[in-house]
């Protein structure tokens, strides 16, 4: 999909470019699919802010993607391809041979008119849900489950993709997009093909109110805050941190710091790390 540039009327319009959406579907959303999205304003379930810097943005609702892929040996047919301001990716409503409608991450080449199908009898075409025992070794895929029947979970951004490298026993090596090289279980769906939009990266927001409609709020230097608020703060003009490093707002070393703790139990599962020197 292109990118749209403007002509510079205006200091922000200079370097402004967005996607050009002429390929979607000029349709409104599927409202069976459709449901009401809560702000948060990055806050938890107790009021406190968690994630800095978001509020405020424009009201939308969520769309139902189907992330299992579990419908198989039904063909379905793309009705229409769509945006959904909830993901980068684009989204294509599908349509069942029983009638039912879902919406799936759009793949790259997908088009309205299409056939996709899940399972282990589908073919190997941009759309196509497999698991990964039946998918040959070197192909690219998308919308990759980390645990079989939970539903997709790496690889669903725009113009991102993964390769299948191997397979040995009970586990398939795949290459993410980071570069990591991680197991996962043969039984795990992922989606054949390269996840669609793939110039979003290339989109140049060119001016703040768009990153405000998007819901993220200003973020300022901790070096111009006061050393009430930030260690960085306080000084005459421009100080130096004033300590071993750069730190965050709460003290913790911020670069070169591991954080990982959480996800230990994965660590098995990680061949090649994706920071590996």
């Amino acid at each position: 999909m292109a990118i749209k540039s403007y002509k510079p009327t205006t200091a922000s319009r200079r370097h402004m470019t967005v996607t050009d959406y002429t390929e979607l579907s000029k349709v409104e959303p599927e409202k069976s699919l459709l449901e009401p999205l809560k702000k948060n304003s990055g806050r938890n379930s107790y009021g406190r802010i968690t994630v800095r810097h978001r509020g405020g943005g424009s009201r939308r609702k969520y769309r139902i993607i189907d992330f299992k892929r579990d419908k198989q040996l039904m063909n379905a047919t793309v009705l229409t391809v769509e945006y959904d301001p909830n993901r980068s990716a684009h989204i294509a409503l599908v349509q069942y041979e029983d009638g039912e409608k879902r919406y799936i991450i759009a793949p790259y080449g997908l088009k309205v008119g299409d056939t996709v199908r899940a399972g282990a009898d589908a073919d190997i075409k941009p759309g196509n849900a497999l698991p990964l025992s039946s998918i040959p070794v070197g192909t690219f895929i998308h919308n990759i489950e980390l645990y079989p029947g939970k539903g997709a979970q790496l690889v669903r951004a725009a113009g991102n993709m993964a390769q299948l490298m191997a397979k040995e026993g009970v586990y398939a090596l795949v290459r993410l997009p980071s570069g990591e090289l991680r197991n996962i279980s043969i039984d795990c769906m992922a989606t054949i093909g390269q996840v669609g939009n793939i110039d979003h990266e290339n989109v140049h927001i060119g001016k703040a109110g768009r990153t405000r409609h998007m819901g993220w709020r200003p973020t300022v230097r901790g070096s111009v805050m006061n050393p009430c608020d930030h260690p960085h703060g306080g000084g005459e003009g421009k100080s130096p941190i004033g300590r071993p490093g750069p730190v965050t707002p709460w003290g913790k070393p911020a670069l070169g710091y591991k954080t990982r703790k959480k996800h230990h139990r994965s660590d098995k599962f990680i061949v090649k790390r994706r920071n590996a020197k």
